[in-house]
């Protein structure tokens, strides 16, 4: 008897979900979509808007974040069809190219609605934003820039590329989540101390009617800088460069006199007391004066932190230099007379190259001389312990100025100044996670716009992360999130488990399902109020 052969249909074939419907959630919510059609909109018989465009490549960085190419590819295996409603082949590089054309013009008008679209959906407060720039290398030469739009240079990047052009990127954080409320991208060259006062300017017209504190490194610290925010009513708080609060003024600071603060760092939360970093701080005050006579003199608070932390690694760090030299030193002086050290002028060189190579100039007193037969140079040194002992005076201690009222007290300046890792810490996420250096494209427009929709995808990055946190608390951890343990929620964490999710597409027999997800991908979705299976 012949069997009966049964035909069970097609194999249903999965796609790659993930993400995509919280992505598209909170695209949603921010109206990313319908801000870029209104600044760019495209005519009717369009396959897709820029708006639509735009949210795929947000999607496409918080989900794979490879180099910005085959994207196509990427929509085809992910579900960016049943999500998005954007077929696979629209997603080719012309159509990413036009779209990344359309929007650089615009992106003041964009960002700035996107910020306070974010401000009013989530409630985000914008008291307090920390303010910071970065770099990001490019390869290609880019010689003919677009000068409607940033222009890459060689400057000073971060990731010591100097033999790469550069452009550059600003990030205003909140304190409320480190959520990325605006951006601006910069050229490679530009001077940060020179864009604080546009940035603030924006950041004031984004906050509208609140007031907010401005939270920098030592690079907002410059008299027009200050005086411009003083004028404007923005409260200000930054640490000052040597060149205003030298080290001979943080080196009288009395330890004893400062004032204990009830502060643990993040990075010590989970060490025994003793072995947490401690603080101490006090105040006084300092008159700030202009350039030019008629300049007005701007007296501010000075507040003097001093650290544990900091003073131990800059005791670590000087005995460590110490020692090196040391031993470079003593290595000399067994080679004098010697091939590569004949004579006065050799040794004197490389005296020199020690004493810049390990940072010892300050406190390292040498005499070249000759023999009595004057055949072989002579060598004597020493440091000179009272020129340690005056920077080991300033170890741990550094100034901070600031125009708050006295309503904040000594302490609370510092607590504030404190959130300033946050915009450090979404860089890293920005060159981490959503992979944005080093990039080539083929303009600077284009550049320009890349870097608008990688700071879009942080916003969205951010504001999961604090969605969850907020749905979360008072708990701190999550069980299951990380190898199997609790762990507190971050971005990357949140969206490396929901990258398991899969979508089953429809077939002409069965419509899209989502096969039952994990516990954990399932209780992530409902901390964020979202269902994945309900239409975008």
């Amino acid at each position: 008897m012949a069997r009966r052969q049964v035909d069970y249909g097609p194999a249903s074939v999965e796609k790659m979900l993930g993400a995509l419907p919280v992505v598209a959630d909170f695209a949603r919510r921010l109206d990313i979509a319908g801000i870029v059609d209104r600044a760019a909109p495209v005519r009717d018989i369009a396959h897709a808007t820029h708006g639509q465009v735009i949210e795929a490549l947000i999607a496409n960085r918080l989900t794979s974040p490879t180099p910005l190419v085959h994207v196509e590819d990427w929509a085809a295996d992910w579900a960016v069809e049943e999500i998005f409603g954007l077929r696979a082949e629209v997603l080719n590089d012309d159509r990413i190219g036009r779209a990344l054309d359309a929007v650089a013009p615009q992106l003041d008008r964009i960002v700035g609605s996107v910020g306070a679209q974010a401000i009013a959906t989530f409630g985000v407060d914008v008291a307090r934003m920390h303010w910071d720039m970065t770099s990001i290398s490019l390869y290609g030469a880019y010689p003919s820039p677009d000068p409607d739009h940033i222009e890459p240079r060689f400057g000073h990047p971060k990731d010591r590329r100097p033999d790469l052009l550069q452009v550059q990127a600003g990030l205003a954080v909140s304190a409320d989540g480190g959520i990325p409320v605006w951006h601006h991208g910069y050229d490679g060259g530009a001077g940060e101390v020179a864009q604080v006062v546009p940035a603030m300017e924006a950041l004031s017209k984004l906050a509208g009617e609140r007031s907010f504190l401005l939270v920098g490194d030592s690079k907002l610290v410059s008299y027009p800088n200050l005086a411009a925010m003083v004028k404007a009513g923005v409260g200000f708080i930054a640490p000052a460069s040597k060149s205003y609060v030298g080290a001979d003024v943080l080196a009288a600071c009395d330890l004893d006199a400062a004032e204990p603060v009830d502060y643990i760092a993040e990075r010590d939360a989970d060490k025994a007391a003793e072995d947490r970093g401690t603080y101490r701080v006090s105040e006084d005050t300092m008159v700030l004066h202009g350039k030019n006579k008629t300049d007005q003199a701007l007296c501010l608070r000075r507040v003097f932190v001093w650290s544990s932390a900091r003073a131990a690694a800059a005791r670590n760090a000087r005995a460590k230099k110490l020692e090196r030299a040391r031993d470079d030193l003593e290595r000399l002086g067994r080679g004098l007379g010697g091939r590569y050290y004949r004579n006065e002028a050799q040794v004197t060189d490389r005296i020199a190259v020690i004493a810049s190579k390990r940072r010892v100039t300050a406190y390292l007193r040498s005499t070249v001389g000759s023999d009595p037969t004057g055949s072989k140079p002579t060598l004597s040194w020493q440091f000179d312990q009272a020129a340690i002992d005056a920077e080991a005076a300033t170890d741990g201690w550094y100034a901070l100025l600031t125009n708050l009222g006295p309503d904040i007290g000594t302490a609370g300046v510092f607590r504030h100044y404190k959130g300033q890792e946050a915009p450090e810490r979404r860089y890293h996420n920005f060159k981490g996670p959503l992979a944005v250096a080093p990039m080539f494209l083929k303009n600077n427009r284009r550049i320009e716009a890349l870097i608008s929709i990688i700071c879009l995808a942080l916003l969205i990055f951010c504001l999961v992360e604090r969605a969850v946190r907020l749905a979360l608390s008072p708990a701190v951890k999550l069980a299951g999130l990380w190898a199997g343990r609790p762990a507190k929620p971050t971005g990357r964490l949140i969206f490396t488990a929901l990258s398991h999710l899969r979508l089953v597409p429809a077939t002409p027999n069965t419509p899209a399902h989502i096969p039952r997800p994990p516990p954990l991908q399932a209780r992530l979705l409902e901390l964020l109020d979202v269902d994945p299976r309900a239409p975008r």
